[in-house]
């Protein structure tokens, strides 16, 4: 089976089945587990994702205005890949390419040459789990994509069951800085897992925009700063923004020295098998005389105070 993965949560999904030898294309954004480099790519970004933040919201919203796709499918490239299934997603235009895209350059394809196409629509936890019995399904290996989701839900509640007797901290978890979001989709229930009480956030949903009065208003104990595709170096770099604000030093969080940046790209923003992870740096950050710091330097670090 020759399979081409255009979504990083789908690729660390197929590794984990064990398929990771049958990639035989990717998209730019696949970067994880190590070893793909070579890979054909197949994919490309319409606007500049080494901008800043307000950038890139800005052209992002102008492409969708115009009813353009964001992302560019190598079609032809494609083809030539022959390959058997081609994974991608519907959950999110404007984070990666879409189900749309991808049929656009399946267009022309006919009879047996058309690869099947399995689009992955992940709102929170359980729809992930559901997703990757579905990808175990089209890749045929059903009883390995049921060992996965078995022992990643026994992950999910153990540490839940860790954290229940627990105080829950208020957290605002930063999804974006220009405009400033809060949590959306499968992210809520991640940090709850770890001993949260999510703030300003929307289970299931999109990430809502917030204003700064609300988050004033909400007066969080604990800021996660994790912009979607950021890396921590860039997330320390886009939040100088934020920092530069009035109301950023009246909150809480700020005067307690309690704001912590996250790879977010790596762990919370990948709907996969790395979000019990991301439960775990959560638990970490609020309760680090329970859980020892695993994630600390490689993937979260405190935000030095001004």
């Amino acid at each position: 089976m020759r399979i081409v993965s255009l979504l990083p949560s789908a690729t660390e999904i197929i590794a984990a089945l064990g398929l990771a030898d049958r990639l035989v294309g990717r998209s730019h954004e696949c970067d994880w587990p190590s070893g793909l480099a070579d890979l054909p790519v197949l994919t490309a970004p319409k606007m500049n994702p080494q901008a800043e933040a307000a950038t890139i919201d800005r052209d992002v919203r102008r492409l969708v205005e115009q009813g353009l796709s964001v992302y560019r499918v190598d079609a032809e490239r494609l083809k030539a890949l022959q390959p058997d299934v081609v994974v991608t997603q519907s959950q999110c235009e404007l984070c990666a390419v879409s189900l749309s895209d991808v049929e656009q350059a399946l267009a022309d394809w006919q009879g047996a040459t058309r690869p099947a196409l399995v689009s992955l629509e992940p709102m929170k936890l359980a729809d992930i789990g559901t997703d990757i019995l579905r990808l175990g399904e089209a890749l045929a290996c059903a009883n390995r994509a049921e060992a996965l989701v078995a022992d990643w839900r026994q992950g999910f509640a153990a540490l839940t069951r860790k954290t229940a007797g627990l105080a829950r901290r208020n957290v605002f978890f930063m999804e974006w800085t220009v405009p400033l979001m809060g949590a959306g989709n499968w992210i809520p229930e991640v940090l709850e897992a770890g001993g949260a009480h999510v703030l300003l956030g929307a289970k299931a949903a999109h990430s809502p925009i917030i204003d700064w009065a609300q988050l004033q208003s909400a007066a969080p104990d604990y800021i996660m700063a994790a912009p979607c595709g950021f890396n921590l170096s860039r997330v320390a770099k886009e939040l100088q923004a934020v920092q530069a604000r009035p109301e950023w030093q009246d909150l809480p969080a700020v005067k307690n020295n309690q704001v912590y940046l996250l790879d977010g790209n790596q762990y919370f923003n990948r709907p996969g098998p790395r979000l019990l992870d991301a439960a775990h740096m959560t638990a970490e950050i609020l309760h680090p005389d329970i859980f020892p710091p695993r994630h600390q330097g490689q993937a979260w670090r405190r935000l030095s105070p001004c």
